[in-house]
């Protein structure tokens, strides 16, 4: 009821991963960093600042879209349910991560160029012509 749902923008830092929890249901996940860039108005150059890092989830059929189009090192849009998942090591440090749970997933267009390919619609003799849900190209914006 009181979920906190955000979006954050940033770079695929692992090679996306499937996985399956205590219970069988299977998942995929991913690392990401967020890094906030502020421009010095004294040089007129832009800098890094602090970065976020978070696990990113999904499921479903946003997990088969993931896994076809997206690659560590891709610039993502990424949003969902943040959640803090807390856990003890092996050693017994306590420790703390930020969850995105996702509910959408796509490249960042400002940071890459696709080419999307549309899959079939029930019914619809135009769609036919592509049977695949995936990005077939990517190649970063210079």
């Amino acid at each position: 009821m009181y979920e906190t749902h955000g979006t954050v923008v940033g770079t695929v830092i692992t090679s996306p991963v499937t996985r399956s929890n205590a219970a069988g249901d299977e998942f995929l996940s991913f690392r990401m960093a967020s890094t906030v860039r502020r421009r010095d108005h004294a040089t007129g150059e832009w800098r890094d600042a602090s970065t976020l890092y978070l696990t990113v989830t999904c499921r479903r059929r946003l997990m088969a879209g993931v896994v076809q189009s997206m690659a560590k090192g891709d610039p993502v849009i990424v949003t969902g349910e943040l959640r803090t998942t807390e856990y003890t090591t092996r050693d017994g440090i306590a420790r703390s991560d930020l969850e995105l749970s996702a509910t959408a997933i796509g490249p960042d267009l400002a940071r890459c160029t696709v080419v999307l390919e549309r899959a079939a619609r029930t019914g619809d003799a135009d769609a036919a012509t592509s049977a695949t849900e995936q990005v077939a190209t990517r190649s970063l914006v210079a």
